[in-house]
């Protein structure tokens, strides 16, 4: 069981969270029905920005989890980091606290706007950096995905539990591959094809990507940024990696080395291996580092 800050108590901590999650999923939910009807899309998304939109859901969640958090934890001494926030304002976004709540109100906002339905929403707690609490809510799926460290599991709004089904296949070629849809490149394509996985699946959100390997629907998701080019960042991996890693996987860059957050920009950038096997995790990074290197893929 992690130790919060003194006077944070887990059982009421996770209560709350659920309770919040709940409300943004209905806030989700509710933007998503409007987004099926094309005349309202312009209402719905506030930027002009193609490849890194935000809409109203975005800004509507956001502001509910931090009020909530902020209002109910007011004499915590903890932090706030959001993607909106850092996109509106940058300079008050300074990591000042040994503890931080790490949020990201809508992952996957692309597949929101399409109606692909592979949207959540993030939200971490991380001390000195490293994730020790995560939660990662897919709406349209009924899934509340909770992590408390050493323990995850999953929750639909009746309180029915999902647990965790990892499947512990050891060989690369025996894998389901799960991969993004809107973020793919040719350097990536070209990995994927060397390496000959079993399945390949397409899907958006790298929350929606890690639930698809802990309910056993895929083995690996393969995470890689061109120098240079855009790259996910703290948000978008604190809370998949504290569920994926409470149930017996794995994420790391590719060189086995844990994910640091709290760096210039939140980047997250290179090569991300997240897998359903803590025990063979180094060896299939080290196998994708030889494909890698053999067939001069990508810069190592």
């Amino acid at each position: 069981m992690i130790n919060l800050p003194s006077g944070v108590d887990i059982i009421n901590l996770i209560d709350d969270l659920k309770t919040f999650s709940w409300e943004a999923s209905e806030i989700l939910l509710y933007y998503s029905k409007i987004l099926k009807n094309a005349k309202d899309k312009k209402s719905i998304i506030k930027n002009n920005n193609n490849e890194d939109p935000v809409t109203l859901a975005d800004l509507k969640v956001n502001d509910l989890i931090i009020n909530r958090i902020s209002k109910k934890y007011k004499e915590i001494n903890w932090k706030i980091l959001s993607e909106e926030n850092v996109k509106i304002e940058s300079e008050n976004c300074k990591i000042d606290s040994d503890w931080l709540w790490v949020l990201d109100p809508l992952d996957g906002t692309k597949d929101f706007i399409q109606g692909t339905r592979n949207y959540a929403m993030h939200l971490a707690l991380n001390y000195k950096q490293k994730p020790c609490l995560g939660v990662v809510l897919i709406p349209e799926k009924d899934e509340l995905w909770i992590s408390t460290g050493d323990k995850v599991w999953c929750e639909r709004r009746d309180n029915d539990e999902i647990k965790p089904t990892l499947n512990k296949k050891k060989n690369l070629k025996n894998m389901i591959v799960v991969t993004s849809k809107n973020h793919r490149n040719k350097t990536l394509k070209n990995l994927i094809d060397k390496i000959g996985f079993k399945e390949v699946k397409i899907m958006g959100s790298i929350g929606c990507k890690i639930a698809s390997i802990l309910r056993g629907e895929s083995d690996i998701y393969i995470c890689l940024s061109l120098p240079g080019q855009n790259s996910p960042k703290d948000w978008d991996f604190s809370a998949p990696e504290a569920i994926l890693k409470a149930a017996g996987g794995a994420i790391t860059n590719l060189d086995n080395n844990e994910l640091c957050y709290g760096q210039p920009n939140f980047k997250q950038g290179g090569i991300i291996v997240a897998s359903n096997n803590k025990l063979m995790h180094e060896s299939l990074c080290s196998e994708i580092e030889e494909i890698i290197r053999k067939n001069d893929i990508y810069p190592i």
